[in-house]
Order: structure tokens, then sequence, then C-alpha cells
């Protein structure tokens, strides 16, 4: 299930003034170039990225399990050139093999316990070509994020299309034995005077308990990275930006 500030479609319509392009995008953008397609966004959101790809590079997939997320997703420029489905990354099953699978957006830390990213990742396993490339980010637990995730500091202001002036922080609780973090997202739409909250969850996992569990799904790790321009992933880097793919003994038993 959808945290409720995906699941909503006014928080949905949201997200995009509040998260536009990036580098992140960039990059994800130029791993679809160097592999072609098909390629799979599991955790598409709103579609910005995938629906950018398609403009370029054939067949791209959308999976989101977040149906406020897809219609705004749908109503796209240029959304008929992606196909968009609604589903769960952890029991996805379509019988198709891709170039390029990747999640992005932070969308690998909603999954919460080993188990959810376990399924996650055998589900990228499953759907991988032989020498595809299965690709996401994880923010870096040292360098605590979460910290920061307070009304003073995550404060903002966009102007939102059809909407208007729209402030956006949030406060958190992070929990150091699970590594969850519980945020409280807070929306006040200034030409009216409205507000409204909405909640969501993210776990934090280290570079050590992600490897193993990058290995036990059967996968291996070819390139990890700090930075968006593929800096070293450094104790202090900010992400942990994973590149992996089959490994040689999940290969031999296909």
């Amino acid at each position: 299930m959808a945290d409720e500030i995906f699941a909503d479609q006014d928080f949905a319509r949201l997200y995009d003034a509040f998260n536009p392009w990036g580098a992140g995008d960039d990059f994800y953008l130029g791993l679809a170039r160097e592999t072609g397609g098909p390629i799979l966004d599991l955790g598409c959101g709103t579609g910005m990225l995938a629906s950018r790809i398609a403009a370029e590079i054939s067949p791209v997939t959308g999976v989101d399990p977040a149906t406020g997320m897809l219609r705004v997703a749908r109503s796209r420029p240029g959304a008929e050139r992606v196909e968009w489905i609604e589903g769960d990354a952890r029991s996805l099953d379509l019988g198709r093999r891709f170039n390029l699978i990747y999640l992005t957006g932070h969308a690998f830390q909603v999954f919460l316990t080993d188990e959810e990213i376990l399924s996650v990742l055998r589900t990228a396993a499953r759907h991988l070509s032989p020498k595809g490339r299965l690709a996401f980010e994880n923010r870096n637990p040292k360098v605590q994020e979460w910290h920061s995730w307070n009304p003073a500091e995550s404060r903002e202001t966009a102007t939102v299309p059809g909407i208007g002036r729209v402030e956006e922080f949030c406060d958190c609780r992070h929990d150091p034995a699970s590594g969850i973090a519980d945020l409280r997202h807070v929306y006040r739409f200034l030409d009216t005077g409205r507000e409204r909250t909405g909640h969501s969850r993210l776990r934090f996992i280290d570079q050590e308990r992600l490897a193993q569990l990058i290995a036990e799904a059967g996968l291996c790790v070819h390139e990890r990275y700090g930075t968006w321009d593929r800096g070293a992933c450094a104790p202090t880097a900010r992400e942990i930006i994973v590149e992996a793919g089959l490994s040689s003994d999940t290969q031999d038993r296909r």
C-alpha cells in the first residue's frame, strides 16, 4: 500500500513542484541511453522521468502502486509512449525482461523491512535480461539526513499550476533500531489559507546490509557511487547509488 502523500491525488499534484528534474534524473536518463530498451521504471511516481526517456527510447513501462501518482503520470504530455501499470514492486510479475530497471526518487527507501527489500530485489532479478542493469539510490544513513527534516530547515515554497502558491515543510522521528524515519508533511496553500497534512515512512539501510540483501536476491553489484556524476561512494557521501546485474549463478540457473 502506497504512503498517503503518494496515493492521494491532491498530494500527487504537488509532487513535481517540490521535486523538479535534477541530477538524479540526468543520471538515469544517461543509463537508459547506454542500455536502450526495454526499460522498467519500478516506482514511476508522476512519470516525469519515464516520459522523458520514452521520448528517445522504447519500450518503456512505468509501474507504481499509487493511484494518485499514476493519474498524474497518465495526464503528462507524451504519456501515451509509456505503458503505465498499477502494481506492487514486491510481487510484480510481467513475464518480460528488461535491459534497465531503475527505482529513483529514493523509492527504494519505502520498503521498510529486509523481507520487503528482498522481494523487490527478486522482482528486479526476475525481470532483468541476462546483461541487464538494475539501478537505484539510497540515502546514506551515516550522513543522518533526517536531522534536517524539521520545519526550520525543510521549508520550501513553490507555485503549482492550477493551485497557486504552496508552502511545504516536514518534521521527522527517526528510530535508530529499525532505521525507519516517520515523516509528517505539511502543505499550506498560501492563496486560500487551506492546510493539509500527509504522512510517509522511509528506511535508511547501510551499505553492508544492502550488499548482503543484493547478493541474497541473486544479484551482484557492478558499480557503487556516492554522487550523481559517478563520484566515489565515500563514507560521508550523501547517496549510495547502486548499479547491479544478475550474478553468474543466477544466469546459470536460467
